[in-house]
């Protein structure tokens, strides 16, 4: 009975093979192969013998060696830059569903913000053969990636565009959308904004910030060097500069904050100041609608499913030139963006 129960165990690693369900259920491997890809030629007993023996065995067709000889592995990969963040959330369950309606299978993982972490994700996920990539990128040179967009490994960047190759990117508006939710500010008084945002090294914060300074620039309104704060989402890093610039000589009156990180950690800041002082966000953030912060909303599902269809146009043999396609924002006024500044 021993010997039994070990032979029964399962061998973790060790797949049953059509040989496997041959043996068991007293056939040829031509005979299974037919059942199990649907070809006529097979007595209704045999069949009934071959599905129960691929039942009991838990046999599953192996399609990777089948999608491979038709030169596509119907897989595509996602490089993200953090799947804790939900701005990823929607992004990335748009390119799954593009992949899915296109019959492929999609892997991701996350370079949390790191380059090399993102290039040892991408370089791996092309030994795998995944017939595209749609990165989230870390760095700013992408030129490791080129011999395999030779090789044919469809390749499409969004949120931040490649560097130092060419290669489609879809892009939400950053410039534009933190040059109209700093207006809107300044729309409602106030002159004395300040910006807080990401690691200047990535291009949405670089982006934002000139729109910042963009619209301040129109407004005939000077930056000064306390009002602008580059660096870390780290909460303490935040909330530093959040206590800073209200505590300044020239305190500002309102504060744009450039993601949504770090606008989380600035309505945290400010419900601990005591006053109120108005905020403009980049980013939608959970519940913001009940906390009435105003932000400036990209559509991260656009970016995704926009980015997901480009990159089936490619596998598809389109050979237009890599484009760069800039998705809108909208401002959302919910109260915290529309606060008056204090009276002087």
């Amino acid at each position: 009975m021993a010997d039994i129960a070990r032979r029964t165990e399962p061998r973790y690693g060790t797949r049953p093979t059509m040989k496997d369900v041959a043996a068991r259920a007293g056939v040829g491997l031509k005979t299974v192969s037919r059942v199990v890809n649907g070809e006529a030629g097979v007595t209704p007993d045999t069949e009934r013998r071959v599905r129960e023996a691929i039942e009991a065995l838990g046999f599953r067709r192996n399609d990777s060696a089948r999608v491979l000889r038709k030169g596509r592995t119907a897989t595509v990969g996602l490089v993200l830059e953090d799947l804790a963040d939900p701005f990823y959330g929607p992004l990335s369950r748009a390119v799954e569903e593009v992949a899915r309606a296109h019959g492929a299978l999609l892997f991701n993982g996350s370079s949390a913000e790191d380059p090399e972490r993102e290039q040892e994700l991408a370089l791996a996920l092309c030994a795998r053969r995944v017939d595209g990539l749609i990165v989230i990128p870390a760095g700013d040179d992408h030129r490791y990636l080129e011999p395999e967009m030779r090789a044919g490994v469809a390749t499409v960047f969004v949120d931040r565009p490649a560097g130092r190759i060419d290669a489609d990117a879809v892009l939400s508006d950053s410039f534009g959308g933190a040059r109209a939710g700093v207006a809107h500010l300044i729309a409602h008084g106030h002159r004395r904004i300040g910006f807080i945002g990401d690691r200047p090294r990535i291009h949405t914060a670089a982006e934002r910030l000139r729109g910042y300074r963009a619209a301040m620039t129109d407004a005939g309104l000077p930056v000064r060097d306390a009002w602008v704060s580059l660096g870390s989402t780290d909460p303490e890093r935040v909330s530093t500069a959040v206590r800073e610039m209200l505590a300044a000589p020239e305190p500002v009156t309102a504060l744009f904050s450039g993601n949504n990180r770090v606008t989380v950690t600035v309505v945290r800041a400010l419900a601990r100041h005591g006053r109120p002082v108005a905020l403009v966000g980049f980013d939608d953030i959970e519940l913001a609608d009940l906390l009435g912060v105003t932000v400036v909303a990209q559509d991260a599902a656009a970016l995704g499913r926009t980015a997901a269809e480009r990159l089936f146009r490619r596998l598809d043999g389109t050979d237009e030139a890599p484009e760069r396609l800039v998705l809108g924002t909208t401002l959302i006024a919910r109260g915290s963006g529309e606060i008056a500044p204090p009276a002087t």
